[in-house]
């Protein structure tokens, strides 16, 4: 499916950050930065930008191709890598930050997901997600059509009880990214720190 949907000369989420990645960069923890679910690695090439070691992870090869490409063209060195995040190791303590942007899973992979990057982090290190919420659906500018891969503010807040949630909030917000996020839409933002 997203090998499809990343299939065209364009970006289809375009080539700029996410904006409350963007806003809130200055939180990450310099060092080592990990992306989930990258696709054509606007998030990434933004990161490694300003100075972190990125890696990224995604399910597709055509973003992957696509997110090396824009790396390139922006003189920026990134490490892709082609995975399922089912199985994706993150390792212990390796992370000074970890990325999630729009990386809709089913509730019960997400929650394993979540786990495994807390486990990823290093001592103080900081998760940064946004995702669409059930309210999006109303909107229909972008995200997951299935209610389960949706996020709800207090399923988040439970997947990292563990840690020190910095901030969460349930926001309404202009999203303008590529083609695919276009308009109003309703997000959970969150950042925790391990």
């Amino acid at each position: 499916m997203w090998d499809e949907i990343f299939n065209s000369d364009r970006y289809v989420y375009g080539t700029e950050p996410n904006q409350f990645l963007a806003e809130n960069v200055q939180q990450l923890p310099k060092g080592k930065v990990l992306c989930l679910a990258d696709g054509e690695g606007r998030n990434s090439v933004f990161l490694a930008k300003q100075g972190y070691q990125v890696t990224a992870v995604d399910l597709s090869k055509v973003g992957l191709e696509k997110a090396a490409k824009l790396a390139a063209s922006q003189g920026v060195a990134v490490e892709y890598i082609h995975a399922d995040l089912a199985e994706f190791e993150f390792g212990t303590e390796q992370w000074d930050a970890i990325v999630s942007v729009f990386c809709h899973l089913p509730s019960s992979l997400r929650q394993q997901v979540h786990q495994r990057a807390l486990q990823g982090l290093k001592p103080n290190g900081v998760f940064l997600l946004e995702g669409y919420t059930p309210r999006q659906l109303a909107f229909g500018t972008g995200g997951p059509k299935m209610l389960d891969l949706l996020m709800e503010p207090d399923a988040i807040a439970a997947e990292f009880a563990e840690a020190n949630i910095l901030q969460l909030a349930e926001i309404e917000r202009d999203i303008i990214e590529g083609d695919k996020h276009t308009g109003t839409g309703a997000v959970v933002q969150l950042i925790a720190k391990r």
